[in-house]
Parts: C-alpha cells; sequence; structure tokens
C-alpha cells in the first residue's frame, strides 16, 4: 500500500484566531479508501511513516507515526514516551482536506489541527 503524505496545520485558537499555517506536521502513513488510518499497513511499513514538526522561528523536529496498543496513535521523535504527542481519536479521523484532528504537545497542550492536503 503507498503511504499518503498528509499536512496538517493550525487550526483557530484563543491565541491564534485564524490559526496558523506555519505550525504544523507533514506526515507519512498508509490510509484506507475512505482515509482512515490503516494499522494494517502502518506494521508493514512504520519505518516509513514519518513525521515533521514545523514551527516557525523553531528547528523542525522529525520523528515517527507509532502505534500502541488498542487505539493509542502518537507522533514520537526519540526512544522512549518522554517526547511523545498523543492523538486524540487519531484512529477515528478521515485524512480528507477540511478535517480537524486534535494533538497534545510536548508542553501538555492538546491543540486542533486542520488537515490541508493529502498526496
Amino acid at each position: 500500500m503507498a503511504l499518503k503524505h498528509i499536512r496538517l496545520e493550525l487550526a483557530r485558537t484563543k491565541t491564534k484566531p485564524d490559526g496558523d499555517s506555519g505550525i504544523g506536521y507533514e506526515f507519512a502513513a498508509p490510509l484506507t479508501a475512505d482515509g482512515h488510518l490503516d494499522p494494517e499497513g502502518w506494521k508493514k511499513d512504520k519505518d516509513r511513516c514519518t513525521v515533521r514538526r514545523f514551527a516557525r522561528g523553531e528547528a523542525d523536529e522529525t520523528g515517527l507515526l507509532i502505534h500502541g496498543r488498542g487505539a493509542h496513535w502518537a507522533f514520537s521523535y526519540a526512544a522512549g514516551a518522554d517526547d511523545d504527542e498523543p492523538i486524540f481519536k487519531f484512529d477515528r479521523h478521515r485524512f480528507v482536506p477540511g478535517e480537524y484532528v486534535s494533538i497534545t504537545e510536548h508542553d501538555g497542550e492538546t491543540l486542533p489541527f486542520k488537515v490541508v492536503s493529502v498526496r
């Protein structure tokens, strides 16, 4: 199964009422025909399921999309769970432009991100 390249950008928040295209994530993941994450495809290609976290004025972080027990998905940038960014109900979201997902960042704050592209 071919991996899709998905771009998420910060959606509207209290401090960023217009969102911010300079803050977000780009990641590679296998998707089903209807746009959901494919856990079986992930198992086959997990080393290629990479993520890049970007934020204007900060160095990019690169890592992997990881999948734990049950429906737990996260972005991980180093060994161990200290830096993992859990993704709320990632398994239930459809990755199509215009949809939203919530990610808990390193500082513990959960922020909304909008799917802006899937290629």
